[in-house]
């Protein structure tokens, strides 16, 4: 396996994967401002390089949740993922497992929560509320029912965002001719087309199955999310979560300190700074800028985490020196995915590892719950 960083899957996901799909996972909302600051405000952040300090012993784990992490380091939410390989959330799962780090279920994911849970282990699972609260109360049973140990419940899509890439290539809407254009291109990406299309049956949204979400035309997909999630939640519907829900709840979407306060008053375990990679608001903050303010405004009161531009252990450890507990890394799992399955991931994760460990041995630390804002320059 050639790959040398995350930048090398992408570029094997994009020529595997039918671009609608690829796309999907790389495309961000309007113009994707956001979505490359997310990247280049990471990159701007230095750090203080440091020398003769005893580095031969380092420590990358961490607790969150009552749970022991290798390192600080999620595998985020990302609806879709058995599109992208054969039953792809429990090939990512079982990655995740094996190198002792959390994964986490989107809603949107094509493998339910007990297919991923009996591949692997227990997912945490994430939550997007729709109108049904009958239907959402099975679905946190059944993520329950299957050990599911923390409930992240993103709150920054009451409503899709604008996301050019998805209309263009009819994600969003297809006519006649679009759906042409989308079957040749699978027909031209035949490994995918054997790999997914023709053994990675049942193409549903595994964890809202009965639904009946069928993805074998991506517009249905979109038609369902719009017509059942719901825009009128508040902080009020935390309280009828957790009645279904007595574990860890962190709230997934906050970029506002004063949000992150309201997180902590609601009784939240954790939040992540977030804002959906930018798929969502473009010309919001990216999640690295937003990350001290909602550090400094609620650390001691719950679990800060973050995503968005996570690209590199550098990364990884730029965001603890600002303060978060660990980070959820959502494409680049996606892309590694796309582009090996199973063994992308767990080469993406080691990649990571290594990264974070010659970082933190450059800037002198040796473990990284001691990750402060004394290692930035």
């Amino acid at each position: 396996m050639s790959e040398a960083c995350v930048a090398d899957f992408r570029a094997t996901a994009r020529r595997r994967l039918p671009r609608v799909l690829f796309d999907y996972i790389d495309g961000g909302s309007y113009a994707e401002t956001t979505l490359a600051a997310n990247v280049a405000d990471l990159q701007a952040v230095t750090l203080r390089q440091r020398v003769l300090k005893d580095v031969s012993k380092l420590s990358l784990r961490t607790e969150l949740f009552s749970q022991q992490l290798a390192m600080p380091v999620v595998l985020a939410p990302v609806g879709l993922a058995g599109m992208y390989a054969r039953r792809g959330e429990t090939q990512a799962a079982r990655a995740a497992k094996n190198a002792g780090v959390p994964f986490c279920l989107s809603t949107m994911g094509v493998c339910d929560v007990a297919e991923v849970a009996a591949a692997a282990t227990a997912p945490w699972f994430q939550l997007y509320m729709v109108r049904d609260r009958g239907f959402m109360a099975e679905v946190l049973a059944r993520a329950r029912e299957a050990g599911s140990p923390v409930l992240v419940f993103t709150v920054d899509l009451p409503v899709p965002g604008a996301r050019y890439r998805d209309a263009r290539n009819g994600m969003i809407a297809s006519t006649g001719g679009e759906r042409v254009r989308q079957a040749l291109d699978g027909l031209a990406h035949p490994s995918w087309l054997l790999d997914v299309w023709l053994r990675g049956r049942p193409h549903t949204l595994g964890s809202v199955a009965s639904a009946e979400t069928d993805l074998k035309r991506l517009p249905a997909f979109w038609g369902w999310v719009i017509r059942n999630f719901d825009p009128s939640v508040t902080w009020d519907d935390l309280d009828w979560i957790r009645q279904h829900w007595t574990g860890p709840i962190v709230i997934k979407g906050v970029l506002d300190a004063e949000d992150a306060r309201e997180a902590a008053r609601c009784g939240a375990e954790g939040i992540v700074v977030s804002n959906h990679g930018g798929r969502q608001l473009d010309g919001t903050s990216s999640a690295i800028a937003a990350l001290p303010a909602v550090v400094d405004a609620v650390g001691g009161d719950l679990a800060v985490l973050m995503d968005g531009g996570i690209r590199s252990g550098l990364d990884v450890l730029k965001a603890l020196a600002l303060g978060a507990r660990a980070c959820l890394v959502g494409r680049p799992w996606a892309w590694a995915l796309g582009a090996r399955g199973e063994a992308g991931v767990t080469r993406m994760l080691a990649i990571l590892r290594q990264e974070l460990s010659v970082a933190m041995s450059l800037t002198g630390c040796t473990d990284v719950r001691t990750a402060g804002r004394d290692l930035l320059g």
